[in-house]
């Protein structure tokens, strides 16, 4: 058996994320093997606070090295200047939000790495982990849950498919029936790249300037619909389980439910989340992960 394409972790982030990425970061360090470097993509103000955590084999990338010249960031009022807000003549503002789902289809075009892993920075390795996970017998592994976008909600999901549909010029199905959506995944960088260029001779613009006409899109419902029916699944498998455990949603979680959902992590799960926005305290999320 042919050992598994080199691999690159990619992680974007913010700077209220810092001390959480922080922890991601010892905890790759600690975990994750078969990855040879690991890349931090941030706006440009973040750079220098980033910075703190580069390493021989990890690289705090500026986002201006990444997107166009066009789209700048500068102060929201409407937030009293303490988020930010990205305008263009190109595009429609943008928030924090969408300009790292463009940061991670953008690294594709900068690094050479054939394996990139998406791991957000609110994520923390508790067991080990071999990227070549990810392979089987020369393919990589598409997440995939198969039909849930054919059940009622999802609404957010069925405009994101629709969108992905709509800049890879795929006529039909508008809406997938497949959501390609979750943290700890990875993709071809091969792929990724020809993606791109699809959504350029669709378009006839720019791929940032395409994705961002409609606003509410999903990067990794593009690149599913993409590797799926654009590509027709070459390169790929598909598997639908999760090898990290998130906590999507609802308050911040006490030490014995904190205990109580790391122990209810399913064989493969090597990672958990804790979505930032709910606000568990990260001091608990520490402790407990070096327990």
């Amino acid at each position: 058996m042919s050992p598994a394409p080199d691999a690159a972790l990619i992680t974007a982030s913010y700077a209220a994320d810092f001390e959480r990425c922080r922890l991601l970061c010892e905890t790759v360090d600690r975990h994750v093997t078969g990855a040879s470097h690991h890349y931090l993509l941030v706006e440009h103000r973040d750079v220098a606070l980033f910075r703190q955590l580069e390493g021989k084999r990890r690289t705090v990338i500026d986002e201006r090295e990444l997107l166009p010249s066009w789209l700048r960031d500068i102060p929201d009022p409407a937030s009293l200047f303490k988020r930010r807000i990205w305008l263009s003549l190109k595009a429609p503002p943008l928030r924090g939000w969408h300009v790292q789902q463009l940061r991670r289809m953008a690294i594709a075009e900068r690094i050479d790495q054939e394996t990139l892993v998406y791991v957000d920075s609110d994520v923390a390795f508790l067991r080990p982990f071999d990227c070549a996970r990810f392979w089987l017998d020369g393919k990589l592994r598409l997440f995939r849950r198969d039909g849930v976008l054919l059940k009622p909600g999802h609404d957010n999901h069925r405009i994101w498919s629709a969108n992905a549909a709509a800049v890879l010029g795929i006529a039909a199905p508008e809406i997938s029936p497949h959501d390609y959506i979750s943290t700890l995944i990875a993709w071809r960088g091969s792929s990724v790249r020809d993606m791109l260029a699809r959504i350029e001779q669709v378009s006839g613009r720019h791929w940032v300037e395409a994705v961002c006409a409609r606003r509410k899109f999903s990067e990794c419902m593009i690149y599913g619909r993409f590797a799926d029916e654009v590509a027709g699944g070459a390169g790929h498998y598909v598997g639908s389980e999760e090898f990290c455990r998130v906590h999507w949603t609802g308050t911040p979680l006490t030490d014995a439910q904190f205990e109580a959902f790391v122990a209810a992590m399913s064989p493969e799960q090597v990672a958990i989340g804790m979505q930032s926005f709910i606000g568990t305290d990260l001091g608990r999320i520490r402790r407990l992960v070096a327990a």
